[in-house]
């Protein structure tokens, strides 16, 4: 059989499984606050055009206002200043968007601080228990945030010092964006960084060192506790948006079951 056939055979009996790893786009959707006097995104919003009615009687549709970087999104290099001068995302290869992915668990530490930073350390010890990073492929770094997903305030979970969310330290970024072979890193915070790490040095260093690298970014994912630690493939599909720095995206991972 041939293996697209063979593929779509075990999709149809359930022996590979696709998950879904986006989360629904509505007016509700969290969305990242800077503080002044630094430029917003808008939320994502429905415009009714027409419904069934004498607008266009046999037909629904909707103009939609929304961010590039609004609800679960990719974050292309030409997003960031280290990145200026890198790919679009409509200039991603689309080899790139289909790929390996791990899945690193560090949700009992952030339920307990929600300031924790992922160390190099840390990754070294899951590499140990489940092989190396892949090559090719995305690092999903699981933390339990999409649980928060639905509130605004608990999922910026923010204070008189900004939001606390956790992320990755700034040595840990550079490390993963410059000595391990993977393209991209996912999460599910509203953002690739910490909520802290505008004091970070470098400031936001995911940002600045994976996208900096050429490689990504995808947030506010959703539903990684059903994936395994290792061998899941992530399709990531955003919409080519001609110098677009990024855009929503509908992410899916298929598992073997």
């Amino acid at each position: 059989m041939p293996l697209l056939a063979q593929l779509l055979a075990a999709v149809a009996d359930g022996s590979v499984e696709i998950v879904d790893l986006t989360a629904p786009l509505s007016d509700r959707t969290p969305i990242l606050r800077l503080p002044e006097p630094f430029a917003n995104t808008v939320p994502f919003r429905l415009r009714e055009i027409s419904r069934y009615d004498d607008r266009g009687p046999a037909w629904y549709w909707n103009d939609i206002e929304t961010g590039e970087h609004v609800g679960t999104h990719f974050d292309a290099p030409v997003h960031w200043a280290t990145g200026r001068g890198g790919e679009d995302v409509a200039q991603v290869p689309p080899a790139r968007l289909v790929a390996p992915a791990v899945v690193l668990d560090a949700s009992a530490r952030a339920a307990a601080d929600p300031d924790f930073l992922l160390e190099i350390e840390h990754v070294r010890d899951w590499e140990k228990a489940n092989g190396p990073l892949p090559d090719g492929g995305w690092l999903l770094y699981r933390t339990g945030w999409d649980a928060r997903s639905g509130d605004q305030g608990a999922f910026l979970n923010a204070d008189e010092n900004g939001p606390r969310t956790p992320g990755i330290s700034a040595e840990c970024a550079r490390w993963l964006a410059e000595e391990t072979p993977v393209i991209g890193l996912g999460v599910e915070t509203v953002g690739t960084d910490a909520g802290a790490a505008h004091a970070f040095d470098p400031p936001f260093p995911c940002h600045s060192y994976f996208l900096g690298a050429g490689k990504y970014g995808l947030t506010q994912l959703q539903n990684l506790a059903r994936l395994p630690a290792r061998g899941a493939v992530l399709v990531a599909a955003p919409l080519p948006i001609e110098g677009g720095s990024g855009s929503p995206a509908r992410v899916l991972a298929l598992i073997e079951r």
